[in-house]
């Protein structure tokens, strides 16, 4: 969360980045709820002050013999107002802890401003798309074609926007999450096996609760909800903890199915692997200092990209802009493949910097060397990335005209030495 502080302070600069986010945040609301939070607490503050001095008094009329029955009602009407204001500060405290769970972060200064996708500009690209000699086809043809995916089995065992992989397509799966594994990890990733379901309070320290409710899964007899990316456990990892400088920073990497309802975008690739409520991700994580953590941004984008690199998959690099950027992000770095079948480059891993945004909601500093107070970790997330729509990019872009694919070749030993999916022979 944003820091109440900085906010006060420096009105007019939160009102241009909430403006330049297309934010319809209530900063005026918020403002006038931690104005009067201040009041109560002054007030209460005063009129304790005055119970005291009073209660002083009392004592010392009780002893000398005097009457002291109006001071003492004079006493129990101030405790009435404490008690009244006591229970405003209750209500005034809630619904602005409400707002401030609610107000998004603020962009990075090098983030550019903008409305949409479409004033996002292009860091760098990587690879040149193939020229096919034939008319590529979709992943979803090319599946079917070799029996790897099946659509209409997986409508039948949950709903839409659902897969089932089978053979050869269930084990290039496996095999992406292997080299993703092994290649994180080689580079000093921490790999975690953590909980597919957490409580809202880890959901919250991400940032997913409260804005994001309608796009989770929740277990209804319990306080517990499917993780919509292992950023959510991998960075509570550390909540409400106080870390010594010396341990930072600290990366991390998880495989985990991944769960989103995808509110509000149905209509939108509704065919195929590219938009669907349950897929496997291999995450990273960084916990570190602040004055690090931009250079950390450039190194957790490498990161990701090295394995499409190393995959042989065209891609480019986009900073996101003001208008197009998430929730919890100061700045956040787009990777996108490149599909034969849409003539496009797709998302394939978002990678941000949350500076302290989600440490101030989970509560995690560090201890400084020399001394002083603890401070606020900065954290950072970045897919590396989303295996499904890796496997499709890699259907796509290594079609044959006979529906065969090649594997590339760095998946080769994952895949038991096989260099090839080809359609099985019909009888």
């Amino acid at each position: 969360m944003m820091d109440i502080k900085w906010v006060r302070d420096n009105v007019e600069a939160a009102r241009e980045y909430l403006r330049n986010r297309r934010s319809d945040f209530p900063l005026d609301r918020l403002l006038e709820l931690d104005e009067r939070r201040r009041q109560i607490l002054g007030e209460v503050e005063e009129i304790k002050a005055r119970r005291n001095e009073g209660s002083k008094r009392v004592g010392e009329m009780k002893r000398r013999g005097e009457d002291a029955s109006a001071l003492m009602e004079d006493m129990r009407s101030l405790g009435d107002r404490v008690s009244q204001l006591e229970a405003e500060l209750g209500s005034v405290q809630g619904e602005l802890d409400d707002l401030m769970l609610r107000m998004p972060n603020r962009p990075h200064s090098t983030v550019p401003v903008g409305e949409d996708e479409t004033s996002n500009p292009v860091v760098r690209t990587w690879g040149e798309p193939r020229r096919f000699d034939f008319e590529p086809r979709p992943h979803w043809e090319i599946g079917e074609i070799l029996g790897i995916m099946d659509f209409e089995r997986a409508v039948r065992l949950a709903e839409s926007r659902f897969v089932v992989l089978k053979g050869l397509g269930a084990r290039l799966e496996r095999a992406l999450v292997q080299y993703m594994l092994d290649l994180h990890t080689s580079n000093g990733f921490i790999e975690v096996s953590p909980p597919f379901l957490v409580s809202s309070a880890t959901m919250t320290g991400t940032g997913q609760l409260p804005k994001f409710s309608e796009d989770l899964y929740r277990c209804a007899n319990d306080d517990l909800w499917l993780i919509p990316t292992a950023e959510v456990p991998l960075t509570n990892l550390h909540s409400g903890e106080i870390l010594d400088e010396d341990s930072l920073p600290l990366h991390y990497t998880a495989h985990t199915p991944c769960f989103r309802r995808e509110a509000g975008s149905y209509g939108r690739d509704v065919k195929g692997m590219l938009r669907v409520h349950q897929f496997p991700k291999v995450e990273l994580v960084k916990i570190c200092r602040p004055e690090e953590s931009y250079d950390e941004l450039e190194s957790l984008t490498a990161s990701a990209e090295s394995v499409l690199k190393g995959l042989g998959l065209p891609y480019r690099v986009v900073c996101l802009c003001t208008g197009d950027m998430g929730f919890a992000s100061s700045k956040t770095y787009d990777i996108e493949v490149w599909l034969p079948s849409q003539g496009c480059y797709r998302e394939i891993s978002s990678c941000s910097n949350c500076e302290d945004f989600q440490a101030r909601r989970m509560n995690t500093r560090y201890r400084p060397k020399e001394g002083g107070r603890p401070r606020f970790v900065h954290t950072l997330n970045g897919s590396g990335i989303a295996v499904g729509r890796c496997l499709l990019a890699i259907v796509e872009n290594f079609q044959r005209e006979d529906g065969s694919i090649e594997i590339p070749e760095a998946l080769v030993p994952y895949m038991g030495g096989v260099r090839e999916i080809t359609p099985p022979v019909k009888r």
